[in-house]
């Protein structure tokens, strides 16, 4: 029994010290849970905080700070749902990490938002609902505020659950029913919402359009022909160079006019410039990379790499410079009216509450985002570097050319659409074009390899068809979007208004 003793107090102390490990990994577990909504707290405040040495000593400054919070609020919403469209095709691809995917999301959607943010804020602020219908200016503060929690609240509930909506719906849907609770049908412009519902089934289109088109090229003039590695030295500075010059010209047209006024032939003229030049740097780097490179696709993608990851930093600026105004328009117009004592005139748009919009979507980017970028990149449907390179590219135009005209479009719309787009091109393309099927006799010719052209119908649907699942989720996300944020924001105003108006 002397002999024993020893040995049990090894094994008991042994299975408390197992006992200590255990409560300390689900400890650290839990602080790791808890680590993303803690920083985000600490953002609110400081948002706070950032909001009271602006507005301290100006009328309504309680009201303003805590609309700060709100708009801070939806800012990191929008970075967890919806910046995530913007590099989920290039990690998906494989082209680029996931922290470098979010270092350079953050970086561009802050610059996007600081530089060109302004237009968009103008017409969600004020182009939806006409102020001056409103009784007083408590009313119209309200129903602002309402606006900005339900969609917030929405997108929040959104993300958690894996649903990529779209923030623009959320707004304009939370804008449009506080509205008419607080004042009525007769408040909201229905011509501009017409405009704006009009833009949300016109962008997917547009946007999943414009991707087939750019895939269908590259498939055209490159992959299937003979010599892959010389129809990619001639073609892909071509596609790096349409890219520089449509990132200059929107650089032109809405950065460059705080300090000069720049037309719009002007800004063409410096995007063509910028885009020759950019031809004539990669034509040379493109040959250096593709030296030694095999004749096959695999070779191919990693010429794509490089322009797949500036094609996501240009999304992420165009996403910045349009869905700034989803977090800062409604808090512009309650700072205005706060401050200037009249629910009528121009809206105007403090520096500080575009750096809190700014900041906000790149912090809420950081702490929720890999999760939906995942989702986007990866499980609508198979991505390579090159399919990426057209989502990207094409959202990126077709933003770029929404928000130079001022229109609040979804950039979710135009992102997935352009994800869906380049699926079912692939689907068709696979099915009926002709180039592909002398290109695989060839290859079947050369190699002496069996032709299959009837393949198992199953293999097809798991390799090429975009999820339907996935599809019809979306789609009904995006519908029941907008009622339901407006309802949601209606609901707030009038809880709102019973105990502050």
């Amino acid at each position: 029994m002397a002999q024993q003793t020893p040995r049990l107090v090894k094994q008991t102390l042994d299975k408390d010290l197992d006992k200590i490990s255990s409560v300390e990994a689900a400890t650290h577990s839990v602080s790791r849970r808890l680590a993303g909504p803690g920083t985000a707290l600490i953002f609110l405040v400081a948002a706070m905080l950032f909001a009271a040495v602006a507005v301290i000593d100006r009328p309504g400054a309680i009201i303003v700070i805590a609309a700060a919070a709100v708009g801070a609020y939806m800012a990191m919403n929008i970075g967890a749902n919806d910046v995530t469209n913007n590099v989920g095709p290039a990690v998906g691809s494989k082209a680029m990490s996931m922290g470098l995917a979010l270092f350079i999301a953050a970086v561009f959607e802050t610059a996007g938002a600081m530089i060109a943010g302004g237009d968009v804020v103008e017409t969600i602020s004020k182009g939806i609902v006409n102020p001056a219908l409103f009784e007083n200016t408590d009313m119209f503060i309200w129903a602002m505020m309402a606006a900005l929690l339900s969609s917030a609240l929405w997108v929040n509930l959104a993300t958690w659950i894996g649903a990529p909506v779209s923030t623009t719906h959320a707004v304009v849907g939370g804008v449009v029913g506080a509205g008419i609770a607080a004042a009525g049908f007769g408040s909201v412009d229905w011509g501009q919402m017409g405009g704006i519902a009009a833009s949300w089934v016109i962008s997917p289109l547009m946007g999943g359009v414009v991707a087939a088109g750019f895939l269908a090229f590259i498939k055209e003039f490159i992959i299937y022909r003979h010599d892959k590695i010389t129809a990619a030295r001639r073609w892909v500075p071509v596609l790096i160079a349409v890219m520089v010059g449509a990132f200059s010209s929107y650089l032109a047209l809405k950065g460059l006019r705080q300090l000069v006024h720049v037309s719009l032939l002007n800004a063409v003229l410096i995007g063509l410039v910028a885009g020759a030049l950019a031809w004539g740097l990669s034509v040379p780097l493109i040959r250096r990379q593709s030296q030694g490179l095999e004749n096959r696709n695999q070779s191919l993608r990693k010429l794509f790499q490089m322009p797949l990851i500036f094609s996501a930093a240009l999304l992420s600026f165009a996403h910045g410079a349009n869905d700034v105004a989803n977090a800062i328009g409604p808090l512009s117009a309650i700072v205005s009216v706060a401050q200037g004592g009249g629910v009528s005139g121009a809206v105007t748009i403090p520096l500080w509450v575009m750096v809190i919009g700014a900041i906000g979507i790149s912090v809420g980017l950081l702490l929720f985002g890999p999760r939906l970028i995942r989702l986007v990149g990866e499980q609508i449907t198979k991505l390579n570097p090159m399919r990426a390179f057209c989502v990207s590219l094409s959202a990126a135009l077709t933003v770029i050319i929404a928000s130079w005209l001022g229109l609040p479009v979804s950039s979710t719309h135009i992102a997935v659409g352009a994800v869906f787009g380049v699926g079912f091109f692939r689907e068709w393309y696979t099915r009926n074009s002709k180039r592909r099927v002398e290109y695989m006799k060839m290859k079947a010719d050369k190699w002496e390899i069996e032709e299959r052209p009837e393949r198992n119908a199953e293999e097809l649907r798991r390799r090429y068809l975009v999820r339907r699942s996935h599809f019809m989720t979306i789609v009904a996300a995006w519908v029941i979007t907008v009622p339901a944020a407006g309802a949601l924001a209606a609901l707030l105003y009038l809880v709102m208004s019973l105990f502050f108006l």
